[in-house]
This record gives C-alpha cells, structure tokens and sequence, in this order.
C-alpha cells in the first residue's frame, strides 16, 4: 500500500513526507530532479511533473492513495484534471487535495477558482477524498521579513477583516493524518472538507504589533494598498501571478479569511495538540536574523 505525494519536494509537500515517513507509511514522491530532491531515507523517488502522462501515470502505478498538490501556475487546472484522470485509470479511489480556504468565495480570484473546480471534479468523478482547505500561511511572510527587520514595517495588505493564518507544518501533519486515515481504513471513505487555519484571527494592525512585541522596536502595518502591492510584486514573480495576487488581496480586505464554528477545536483535537501561532513564527524569524 503506497502513498503518493504531488509537489514532495515544496514548502508544503516536504512536511507531508516527513510526516508520513515517521509514521511508518510507505512514501512515493513525484519529482521533477531526484537529485535534488534531499527527501527522508526510504522514500521512493519518481521522476516527473504533472503535466507529463506518462512518467505521471507510472508513478501512480500501485499506489493507493494520493495527495494531490499543485503550485499556483497558469495551467494549474490541467495538472489536476490530468492527475485525477489517470488516478481513475489507475485505480486509485482515495485522494487527499490540498485547496485553499473559501475557494468558493474568492470566485474572481483565478488559483481560489481553479481549486474550487478541482474540488467539483473530485466529487463529480466519485473520489474518496479529503479536501483540505489552508488559511494564508505564515510562511508566507518570509518574503517580507527583510522589510519587517529592516525598515519597521509590516507590507503584507491584509486589511482589518482578519487571516486565520496557518503554520505549514500543521498543515503537512494534518495532510498526513488523513493519508493515512484513508489509506488504512477498510473501505473507502465519504467525502469531507477540512478548514486549516490557525488559532487566532489576525488583522494587518495586530500582526504589526505581535513583531513590535517580539522585536521590543516599533513595526507599523503598511497599508492596504493593493495596487502597490502588485507592482511590488512584479519585481519577483510573473505579471500575471502578481495580478492574481492582487486580486487576492483585494479578497482580504473586503471578506477575510475567517474561520468557521468548531475548526479551532476540531484541529486541535485532530492533533492532540495546540495550533502553532504567529508570535511563535515571528520569534523564530527573529531569532534566526
């Protein structure tokens, strides 16, 4: 019985492999370099992208369950259709998807739309799945920390509704509870959706003033200028990826990214442990500074 990890080697994807691996499940990764790939001893390496059939449907041969991961590309819904077509054909039934929090309401915003259309294909084409669905992560703001340390300023337009902001680390360690969860029950099982978030609810003015807490200095936010946030962003990614950035930002300021009733609880419970904070991870970014 093995399990078969998309996106292995990313932020995300390498945290769901270390889980998996230390709990003694049997771990394929798909990788574009195995050379590059400095995976946990024991995992199989399988050479490939989403996007090429065939070295794809020869990972997933014998596997029995899948997690499903693909970046925020322009061809980001093709991966997943194509995964998913050959998962069918290989007769894989139990998939774990890693979408993102309200995918269907951050309707305009393209990778928010493209998961959500995966997540209908799942269900319409008669998967066993967990569909995962990460607040903003923290690790996120790894970007902007030379700007935090720097020049005393949180840039990061994320308004006053508030993110319930997740560590990645939770997020791989859930992701690996509900692989082998599927992976080992006796049939397969419904459909479900899990929020993944964080244990608190923070506004851009309440995450400036946890790092002028942990930097004993004043952090301002920045403001909620989107626009300048796309040109920012330009600077390091695509135009397009930087537009879809914006889009997504400008989602933050008008509906948040809030919890629902019981998911503090529920993953906490799921496991067996409190969810990492955000005044954690900013100690940590500054202790390593």
């Amino acid at each position: 019985m093995t399990i078969l990890v998309t996106g292995a080697t990313g932020t995300v994807g390498r945290q769901v492999v270390e889980q998996l691996v230390g709990r003694g499940a049997d771990v394929r990764a798909l990788v574009r370099d195995p050379g590059k790939a400095n995976l946990p001893a024991g995992v199989a390496l399988a050479q490939g992208d989403l996007l090429d059939v065939d070295s794809l449907r020869g990972a997933l041969t014998g596997v029995s369950t899948l997690f499903l991961l693909n970046a925020v590309v322009p061809d980001e819904l093709s991966q997943a259709l194509i995964a998913l077509n050959l998962a069918r054909e290989a007769g894989i039934e139990r998939i774990v998807y890693l979408s993102v929090i309200h995918s269907d309401l951050y309707v305009n915003v393209p990778h928010f739309a493209g998961k959500f259309a995966v997540e209908r294909m799942i269900e319409r084409m008669g998967f066993s799945a967990t569909i995962l669905r990460p607040a903003y992560f923290m690790g996120n703001d790894l970007m902007i920390k030379d700007v935090v340390l720097g020049h005393g300023v949180y840039p990061m337009p994320i308004g006053s509704k508030g993110l319930a902001m997740i560590d990645a680390r939770d997020i791989g360690e859930i992701a690996a509870l509900e692989l082998i969860r599927r992976e080992r029950s006796a049939t397969p099982l419904p459909i479900n959706r899990i929020n993944l978030i964080g244990p608190e609810t923070l506004t851009g003015t309440r995450i400036a003033a946890i790092w002028s807490e942990v930097l004993a200095r004043p952090v301002a936010y920045g403001g909620d200028d989107t626009a300048a946030f796309e040109r920012n962003l330009r600077n390091v990614m695509p135009g397009w990826m930087a537009f879809d950035m914006r889009l997504m930002a400008e989602r933050f300021l008008t509906d948040g990214m809030l919890p629902e009733t019981g998911d503090i609880e529920r993953l906490t419970a799921l496991l067996g442990r409190p969810l990492r904070s955000y005044r954690d991870f900013a100690a940590a970014v500054a202790a390593s500074a």
